[in-house]
């Protein structure tokens, strides 16, 4: 196993172009932000570079924001592992909102792990727009 320490780096983070996961191109940064209207199909996340980790089995993970499932029961973390395919490789960890959206509300934690250690992590805040945020308000004011 190599000696040298991973070197890892997010090249970008925000809202990017839909991710194809068939194919080898990664998704296109649209725009550079950490706060993610609550659109249907919108695709968020980030790049990161990694390097000098090649063979090495990186895990990542998607701490949703409380997300009910079918039966109402909240979402497990979605996460899964893959390994290091180069010396110098771009990984892209990301997600996109489906139907609700109001219940996809609040900071979605995204990170990457080497060896049990978080290499790499970015929280975005998922929002209402702004005339979906007064209606929120106004029903939780009056205790809905």
């Amino acid at each position: 196993m190599s000696k040298l320490k991973p070197d890892v780096t997010i090249v970008r983070s925000g809202i990017f172009t839909q991710w194809d996961e068939e194919s080898s191109n990664l998704p296109r940064l649209l725009k550079s932000t950490m706060h993610i209207p609550a659109e249907i199909d919108i695709e968020f996340g980030f790049i990161a570079q990694i390097k000098k980790a090649k063979n090495q089995k990186l895990k990542y993970c998607i701490y949703h924001p409380n997300i009910p499932d079918d039966n109402g029961q909240v979402r497990p973390p979605f996460d899964g592992e893959v390994f290091v395919k180069s010396n110098d490789w771009k990984f892209y960890l990301g997600d996109t909102i489906w139907a609700p959206e109001h219940n996809k509300v609040g900071n979605w934690r995204m990170t990457l792990e080497l060896k049990g250690k978080v290499i790499a992590e970015k929280t975005f805040k998922v929002h209402l727009n702004e005339e979906e945020d007064k209606i929120a308000a106004f029903w939780k004011h009056r205790g809905f």
